[in-house]
């Protein structure tokens, strides 16, 4: 059992998972960030970064490893980070890597879900500086995320769900009392 926290934040695109996490790392958590492998991917491959490109990665590296791949290709520097303290890990996605990190952690893997209305969601990732969707995109990457990655799972069983319908400072502040809570705990 590791001897630090271990927070996996979930949600779907757009529903503030980034805001959630900076806060924890803001007081001193470690992170890792499974979308870290697929920037890492499109990086060695030499191909842009962009929705396109992202989805195939993804796609690809799960079929070629199984859907829980980056669940596997982390957990060895999850567990060495929760030997040395707090950890949040900022994009699991599927069923199977919530199942393969939760039969090595057990109760040392809590779950947070940050859940927000869909049109909130596709507003804020079209507005967005940082890898803008349109509309279309954003449900495409839904069904897609939903359809071929099990994203829906690890949401549906979380520990506990912040809702975000509001501002970046109140999802914070929400954030921060969860936080607040474990580390008392």
């Amino acid at each position: 059992m590791p001897k630090g926290k271990i927070v996996a934040v979930v949600g779907m695109c757009g529903s503030g998972k980034s805001v959630a996490t900076e806060v924890f790392t803001d007081a001193g958590w470690r992170k890792v960030y499974f979308g870290g492998i697929t920037m890492e991917e499109l990086e060695a491959r030499g191909l842009p970064k962009n929705e396109t490109n992202e989805k195939a990665v993804r796609e690809e590296l799960r079929a070629r490893y199984g859907l829980a791949a980056y669940a596997v290709k982390l957990y060895d520097r999850i567990a060495a980070f929760a030997e040395e303290g707090n950890v949040v890990l900022d994009g699991l996605y599927s069923w199977s890597e919530y199942t393969y990190l939760k039969e090595r952690l057990g109760d040392g893997l809590r779950v947070l879900a940050i859940v927000t209305d869909r049109q909130k969601r596709y507003d804020r990732l079209t507005g967005r500086a940082e890898r803008p969707l349109t509309a279309e995109q954003a449900a495409s990457r839904d069904k897609a995320e939903i359809e071929n990655l099990e994203k829906g799972g690890p949401i549906a069983i979380a520990d506990t769900f912040i809702c975000n319908n509001g501002s970046a400072g109140e999802l914070a502040e929400a954030v921060e009392r969860y936080r607040l809570s474990l580390e008392e705990s």
